[in-house]
């Protein structure tokens, strides 16, 4: 992808993360190499205002260490905790407007997973993301997920795998492994906080 401009260009992945996974970095990763990306910005929830009324969510604190744990071994993907050093419900919009701010030559690149992109338009002023940033969905290969065609959409294309962190909080609540599922770092940092028994 030709770069427009003389700014870093930051892909912006945000989530709950709970807890990361390998498809979360897989999506970074490719997303990166696609896209020419400087750096990926993992940027966790403080309170993901679509899922706080459906089930419980773990901690802040224990999400951004997940992250962290995740992300160590990978130099272009940094964390941020962006969201919840502002605290309240955490909304795209507001996290654009803070990172244009820090950085006003950056050009700002969305990362959303196929369902976060099929429900775009129920995202708190989704307008104002489109504006401030490249909305990128990130597709299994032949099967390309139905978008808001009122936006322009970058797709890059990901392997198909089969996971999510519900599967994850299940398999650690009944005891099974999650090897080769989520980053061993991620695994221990679970085990040490004893999240999802």
């Amino acid at each position: 992808m030709v770069r427009s401009g003389q700014g870093r260009r930051i892909g912006v992945f945000g989530g709950t993360f709970d807890p990361p996974h390998i498809g979360h970095l897989v999506a970074a990763v490719d997303a990166q190499r696609e896209l020419d990306l400087d750096v990926v910005l993992l940027v966790v929830a403080n309170v993901p205002w679509q899922k706080v009324e459906s089930r419980e969510i773990s901690p802040a604190e224990d999400r951004l260490a997940l992250v962290e744990a995740a992300a160590e071994d990978t130099p272009f993907l940094q964390v941020s905790d962006i969201e919840i050093r502002r605290g309240g419900p955490s909304y795209s919009a507001d996290t654009l407007a803070a990172l244009h701010h820090e950085e006003p030559d950056a050009e700002l690149f969305v990362i959303l997973g196929n369902d976060a992109a099929a429900g775009f338009a129920t995202w708190e002023r989704y307008e104002e993301v489109a504006e401030q940033a490249t909305l990128v969905v990130v597709d299994r290969p032949g099967t390309p997920t139905p978008v808001d065609p009122q936006f322009d959409w970058v797709r890059v294309d990901i392997p198909e795998l089969e996971i999510s962190s519900t599967e994850l909080r299940a398999r650690v609540a009944s005891g099974r492994s999650i090897r080769y599922l989520t980053t061993a770092g991620v695994a221990s940092a679970i085990a040490d906080r004893g999240l999802y028994r």
